[in-house]
Formats: structure tokens, C-alpha cells, sequence
């Protein structure tokens, strides 16, 4: 059973609705995909963090803890404040010390493809996921510029595949439908969901189950409603259920 987590930005804080239903009705999840911010509560959850203290946290997390603006040569927050947060959060792990297997989906602009990252250190390999063009400088890399996951792989249902899930859940986010475009901000984001839109119209998601919050109307960049993203979270997968616990018992999945 894999878990694809979607990428959204603010949105994100519905991954953790999302993740306690599946563990109050005892759902597996044994291997987790995450783009962009999926990537990061993936790998929070892969580290070992409990659902609630990732609410916990989403509650008391402000943008002062992550933001360094930096000369924006190649981007308008360097991206270093966010790392070390990540590296103390996941206890500075690799990918092979994780309690759950984890993907993390960034994409290449030097090939123009997404690139499933499995080995190294995990809060680097997070930060190259959620590195928005235009807003989070890129991260260089063996040879690769890499940046946001969402680029090419809103919902990284084929990177669980990869990894071996032959049943997966994947959570798609949406589009905010904000109308405000009243910073730079505000207009890198809107410019990225008009394009993954068209992608998401193009590109189907490889997933048996995918799992829809309500998001409409929430600010990507505004990390001020995390109690609406977890309720919708909770509600659109409580949802999802029945047909989730049907699927595992067609294949005869001992949960």
C-alpha cells in the first residue's frame, strides 16, 4: 500500500487529515511518495512523527521559521532556513534510516524530467522538492538543477509504483481559485496552478484511490488555515474509505 502526497503548498496541511484517518481505521501504509509539500509531510511521517504532533506543529509554525529572502538571482527565499528546520525535524536522517520507505519527487531542468530521489540525506532531497520555481532558489546536484516536484508530478502515484505499491492512494490538492494577485508571491503561485492545471487535464494519475479536499479559496502561501486543511483532510478521506477498505479486501490485504 503506498500513499502519494500531493503537492499544494499551504494546502499541504491536509496530508495530515488524511494520514490520521487512514491510521483510525487501520489502513497500511507502507511506503509514502510525496511532491513538493507532500514531500515534506511524507517524510516527517517516515521519520517517525506522530499525526499529532505534526498538527501540533502546523498550529504553531510561523513563516518567520522558514523564510530567508535572499538576492533573487535564482529564486526569493534561499531555501537554507527551511532545510536546517527539516534536518532537525527528521533528526538529520538518510533515506535508509527512515521507519517507512520514502520517495521524494523533485524535477531536473537540465532534462526536463521528474527525478524520484531515494538515497541520501532526506531533509536535502526535501528541500529540492518544494523549491517553486521563482520562489525557492533551485538546488544544484550531480549535474542537476532540480526544483519543485509539482512541476511534473502533482500527485507521484508512478513513484510508488516504482517503489513497488500495487495498491495506491494518492491525495490531490487542488487549485485555490484566490483571486487576489497582489504580490510576487502570489502571482509565481497562481502562474504555477494555471499550468498544473493544464498538466493534471493532460496527465493522468496513476492511482487506484484519489483522495480530493475541498481546498477552495485557501491561499498556498498563506500557512494561516491549518484547521480547515485537516478537517477537509479527515473529511474527504473518511469518504474515501469504504471504497479504500474494499479494494484491500479484493485483493485479500491483511490489514
Amino acid at each position: 500500500m503506498g500513499l502519494a502526497l500531493g503537492s499544494g503548498a499551504a494546502k499541504g496541511y491536509a496530508h495530515i487529515g488524511v494520514i490520521r484517518v487512514l491510521e483510525k481505521y487501520g489502513i497500511p501504509i507502507d511506503l509514502v511518495t510525496g511532491s513538493s509539500i507532500g514531500s515534506i509531510i511524507g517524510a516527517l511521517y517516515a521519520s517517525g512523527m506522530s499525526v499529532d504532533y505534526m498538527e501540533s506543529m502546523a498550529y504553531h509554525i510561523k513563516r518567520r521559521h522558514w523564510l530567508d529572502i535572499t538576492f533573487p538571482r535564482l529564486g526569493l527565499i534561499a531555501g537554507n532556513k527551511v532545510e536546517e528546520m527539516l534536518r532537525l525535524l527528521t533528526r538529520n536522517r538518510n533515506f535508509d534510516e527512515l521507519k517507512i520507505p520514502l520517495g521524494v519527487v523533485a524535477t531536473d531542468l537540465r532534462s526536463k524530467r521528474s527525478v524520484l530521489i531515494r538515497e541520501g540525506n532526506v531533509a536535502s532531497a526535501v528541500r529540492a522538492s518544494i523549491a517553486i520555481p521563482g520562489i525557492f532558489r533551485p538546488v544544484i546536484k550531480a549535474g542537476m538543477v532540480l526544483v519543485d516536484g509539482g512541476v511534473l508530478e502533482r500527485v507521484p502515484g508512478r513513484a510508488a509504483r516504482v517503489m513497488g505499491a500495487d495498491i495506491v492512494i494518492g491525495v490531490e490538492l487542488g487549485f485555490s481559485g484566490k483571486s487576489s494577485l497582489d504580490n510576487i508571491y502570489d502571482i509565481l503561485i497562481q502562474t504555477f496552478e494555471v499550468m498544473g492545471r493544464e498538466l493534471q487535464a493532460l496527465k493522468s494519475y496513476d492511482c487506484d484511490i484519489l483522495i480530493t479536499p475541498n481546498l477552495e479559496g485557501v491561499n498556498p502561501m498563506a500557512f494561516g488555515e491549518p484547521e480547515r486543511c485537516i478537517q477537509e483532510g479527515i473529511r474527504a478521506t473518511e469518504a474515501a474509505v469504504p471504497k479504500i477498505l474494499s479494494i484491500l479486501e479484493g485483493k485479500g490485504y491483511d490489514r
